[in-house]
């Protein structure tokens, strides 16, 4: 699966909130300055034609709609992104937030009670 782009992401994250939208729909949701109308249509159809988004036509106008849950995105990038900065290592990935105390003593017990509770 490809990593989409920066103004993919912004796309997708309002497609996966709205659950489907029209153009004119996700361009309410971003922020300003608004992008033109042409311009998020023919990130859209990209994105369509890369396998993330799918349409139900409704008169004129297609409404989008996720074809891949956030989830199911953020695990694959997730797992790309360890692999080249951490070796593939979850236990580097947690090291390197512990080492500049993003990630606190708190949250270090509630991930390890998680994993726990996956075990059983």
């Amino acid at each position: 699966m490809k990593e989409l782009t920066k103004a993919e992401d912004e796309i997708m994250q309002i497609l996966w909130r709205l659950e489907s939208a029209f153009v004119k729909d996700i361009i309410h949701e971003m922020p300003e300055p608004k992008p033109a109308y042409n311009t998020v249509s023919t990130i859209v159809r990209i994105m369509e034609q890369k396998g993330f988004v799918g349409y139900e036509k409704q008169g004129k106008f297609h409404k989008y709609h996720p074809l891949i849950s956030k989830e199911a995105y953020t695990r694959t990038i997730m797992k790309g992104f360890v692999k080249r900065y951490f070796s593939g290592s979850y236990q580097q990935l947690v090291s390197f937030f512990t080492k500049d105390e993003q990630l606190s003593v708190g949250e270090l017990e509630q991930l390890v009670e998680e994993l726990k509770r996956k075990k059983s």
